[in-house]
């Protein structure tokens, strides 16, 4: 810690308030509501300038809610979005998983708001309870804060803006060349299933899909015999979910989410488990190579079959749909050059994926050395 800084708890520097929630029973806590009302999914950006919900001032009088000033910090306390910081921009309540830590001249907002960006790991590893963890106000109150000179803070403030908007743009090219990475190969895969050229599609021959597969319904297992070392793995809807020493099917194949996940698309070559919650592909290695049946099947959007409040899929709208397919020695040619591309586009995708990794943790590090006073 450099010299001269002072470490305190922040309850000793900064007040702290919960918001509220107006009883959801009373419309007229709600109806035509001016008064902005954010709840702690919206503690999501360092900047915070407007809510997606309002109450009423009758609603606000009657619940523990309250208006919280501009530039007061605000941090998750409950469940999914516990530990998420962000900065107040305007006059607003919050509900009650929202603490409110109140400006003040001996603290400057961002100044806590980077602190606690570094700290926010840490916070949530203390938060209690199960599917809703718990961030209290005490152990906020009770977090260390370095209280360094304010034009300290607001040195400190400019490098970490100037350094984390350099980063997140440095971010936002490589998450954009990721996403380009999957386009491309995606659109070559559409090109090949639906060329331009009709000469192209000489030889292919044009039939429903069940003309080529059948779906056969996956197996219950019991959960005694899931493990994490088994010998085969065990497949739900979207992958793999265990593993197990027993197998139901030993055929190279496609696995398809038939609930849940419905119409997510799996390969296997070996052998394995299918759940009840989906298909099996069982199909002619005469008529169809496994690779282009899967390349194939991944352009046929199969997840906008699903269907009911639990989305599920029936296999005789799979059967149905329209497939236009090679002869297998074309197949073959397809499936090789397919996997060039895909490899290639695997590679840019490890590449950019390591940069967007690169980058979280470089701005831990520097976080890390603003707060020990070594930036």
């Amino acid at each position: 810690m450099k010299k001269g800084w002072k470490i305190k708890k922040l309850g000793e520097v900064c007040e702290t308030k919960a918001g509220g929630t107006p009883l959801k029973t009373h419309k007229e806590y709600y109806k035509n509501g001016n008064i902005p009302w954010l709840r702690s999914g919206e503690v999501c950006q360092k900047d915070i300038y407007n809510s997606e919900l309002f109450i009423t001032e009758e609603g606000l009088n009657n619940s523990s809610a309250k208006i919280f000033p501009k530039n007061t910090v605000l941090i998750a306390m409950y469940g999914a979005t516990a530990g998420q910081v962000g900065i107040l921009r305007f006059e607003s309540s919050t509900n009650q998983a929202i603490c409110g830590i109140l400006p003040n001249d001996k603290i400057i907002p961002e100044f806590i708001y980077y602190k606690f960006l570094e700290g926010k790991d840490k916070l949530v590893k203390q938060a209690v309870g199960g599917a809703q963890p718990n961030i209290s106000q005490i152990k906020i109150k009770n977090t260390p804060i370095p209280i360094p000179p304010l034009p300290e803070q607001k040195r400190i403030v400019s490098i970490l803006d100037r350094a984390f908007e350099a980063i997140d743009q440095a971010k936002a090219n490589a998450e954009q060349n990721l996403k380009n990475a999957k386009e491309l190969f995606e659109s070559y895969l559409n090109r090949i299933f639906s060329p331009e050229n009709p000469e192209a599609l000489e030889g292919w021959e044009e039939k429903k899909l069940g003309k080529v597969i059948k779906l056969e319904y996956g197996k219950p297992l019991e959960k005694s015999k899931r493990y994490s070392n088994g010998k085969y793995p065990v497949y739900g809807a979207n992958g793999i979910k265990s593993f197990s020493d027993e197998y139901y099917y030993d055929k190279e194949t496609i696995v398809v989410g038939r609930k849940g996940s419905a119409g997510e698309i799996n390969l296997t070559e070996e052998k394995f488990w299918p759940l009840d919650v989906t298909y099996f592909v069982v199909f002619d290695k005469n008529e169809v190579s496994l690779f282009f049946l899967y390349f194939l099947m991944k352009t046929l959007d199969i997840p906008k079959l699903a269907k009911g409040v639990k989305p599920g899929i029936n296999r005789n709208d799979v059967y149905n749909l329209d497939i236009i397919i090679p002869p297998i020695k074309t197949q073959k040619q397809i499936v090789a050059q397919l996997d060039k591309l895909q490899a290639e586009t695997n590679k840019l995708e490890a590449i950019y994926q390591k940069k967007i990794e690169d980058l979280e943790e470089l701005k831990k590090s520097i976080l890390q050395k603003a707060f020990n006073g070594e930036l």
